[in-house]
């Protein structure tokens, strides 16, 4: 019975991607890491088992559901929601894809955009499922600087890789996240070209970016953008979570102390019209992403069914 249910929410996805996603069979392919061959049963499956008529009759229509009640509890201008099992790592790839389809759907507009993203792990998940797509015309900005405290590039760079897959012009961030100290952050920020970057990315028609949590296993912490001093130093002023390396606390507000008075990141705007979304999972990042969405930080949001559950439970 359990290898039958499986084999139905394979289908289902399969079915997901195909019809409301409009990936292809080789692309279904590749992110179910089956045969083209498979990926085409899959799909036969699911239509002839009625998992996908004009509706969905699978477990994914509880995430449209779900989608639809995060839009309206905090007023958002997009929000997926991707399912979800027992596997953080499934759950990952497929808000990592989901997110790739949102961008995929952008690099298609006809005129030129401007496209702005952060760094992290999940925003260079979703670009690498980003098919290569020719958009000179475009331009991606990043939001925030690539260089680590010990002035290595960071492994995370999603605008530039990109800029790569579609020949738009790229527009780089090249500072530290954190200035040394508040008296040298005015000067790099008040340099030519980080003014002309703030002001594209002000006025870019997207946003991408991912958040995180303040704890020992938060991003910033894990790779070393925050010591251990500061880590704690965070905590104790309230700080929750994360955006574009700006801490906020529990009720969304941008903390005014500790390493944000040092901060080279483009600072978010909240309230704006237009999408700032954030590519988050995981129970960990619960808190953090309720309190983004309650401050308006973020005004769009793709993640996965268990989390949406637990952030509609707040």
């Amino acid at each position: 019975m359990s290898e039958v249910i499986g084999r139905l929410d394979q289908a289902a996805r399969a079915g997901w991607l195909y019809y409301i996603a409009g990936k292809t069979q080789d692309d279904i392919a590749r992110t179910l890491n089956v045969s083209r061959p498979t990926a085409q049963r899959l799909v036969s499956l699911c239509r002839a088992e009625g998992l996908i008529t004009f509706r969905i009759n699978h477990s994914i229509s509880e995430c449209m559901n779900l989608a639809a009640a995060l839009r309206e509890r905090h007023g958002l201008v997009h929000c997926d929601v991707v399912p979800s099992d027992d596997s953080g790592e499934t759950s990952a790839a497929g808000v990592a894809e989901a997110t790739a389809i949102v961008i995929e759907r952008m690099l298609h507009e006809t005129g030129p955009l401007v496209i702005a993203l952060g760094t992290g792990r999940s925003m260079r998940a979703a670009v690498a499922r980003v098919a290569p797509t020719p958009r000179p015309l475009h331009r991606i900005v990043s939001l925030v600087g690539t260089i680590s405290p010990d002035g290595s590039a960071s492994r995370f760079n999603a605008p530039a890789h990109l800029a790569e897959l579609t020949g738009a012009q790229h527009f780089p961030l090249p500072l530290p996240m954190h200035a040394p100290t508040v008296a040298q952050r005015d000067p790099l920020l008040a340099l030519d070209a980080v003014r002309r970057v703030f002001a594209m990315a002000q006025r870019a028609d997207a946003w991408f970016s991912g958040l995180s949590q303040f704890d020992e296993h938060g991003a910033l912490y894990r790779d070393g953008f925050v010591s251990r001093d500061e880590l704690l130093e965070l905590i104790r002023l309230g700080a929750v979570g994360e955006n574009l390396g700006w801490a906020f606390d529990a009720e969304g507000r941008i903390l005014a102390e500790g390493p944000n008075a040092r901060i080279t990141s483009v600072p978010p705007s909240p309230g704006v019209d237009r999408p700032r979304i954030c590519v988050a999972q995981g129970p960990e990042k619960v808190a953090a992403l309720h309190a983004a969405l309650k401050g308006r930080i973020v005004n769009g949001l793709v993640t996965d069914e268990a989390t949406a559950r637990a952030l509609l439970a707040r």
